[in-house]
């Protein structure tokens, strides 16, 4: 029962973060818009690597890349390699203070964004404009707000469990 409603909670993430990210916004706030599906991947395989491993953050970028209509594959690879990154200093970054914790996240979304850069410099698509940074930095502002949010919710999770 416990690990059934532990998978239900895993999964209403990641469904979040994936309505998140195609939630419309003005033109102006585009360039903020965090990695929602980037940040949640992140927060599973810090808290409940079992759940999450290269496989699952293919899939979920296969799905990240169907919704947003970005090049099949670019989101999957990002997320892969995000994910690997996170899976092996996983023991250092678990007991890091949550503000440290923000500053690996930002170098991990920064990361992303130069992935990013190289299958568009492949694709031959053109160099995105400046506030294509942009986002990783609200990425790193939001992580505090969203590894508590998560963490309150497997909490009393285990409370109304228990």
């Amino acid at each position: 029962m416990i690990r059934r409603a532990h998978f239900w909670l895993f999964l209403a993430t990641l469904v979040a973060a994936c309505l998140l990210q195609l939630a419309p916004l003005p033109a102006l706030l585009l360039p903020f818009k965090p990695y929602w599906l980037a940040l949640v991947l992140i927060y599973w395989s810090l808290e409940e690597p079992d759940n999450i491993g290269l496989g699952r953050a293919f899939l979920f970028g296969l799905v990240g890349d169907v919704l947003q209509g970005d090049l099949l594959g670019d989101q999957a690879l990002r997320l892969v390699a995000l994910v690997f990154i996170v899976l092996r200093f996983r023991a250092r970054l678990r007991f890091f203070p949550i503000w440290q914790q923000s500053l690996a996240v930002l170098g991990l979304l920064l990361n992303d964004r130069v992935l990013s850069l190289m299958v568009r410099a492949f694709s031959g698509a053109p160099l995105p404009p400046l506030s294509f940074w942009y986002a990783p930095v609200i990425g790193m502002l939001a992580w505090p707000w969203i590894f508590l949010l998560i963490d309150d919710l497997r909490a009393r999770l285990r409370v109304h469990e228990a």
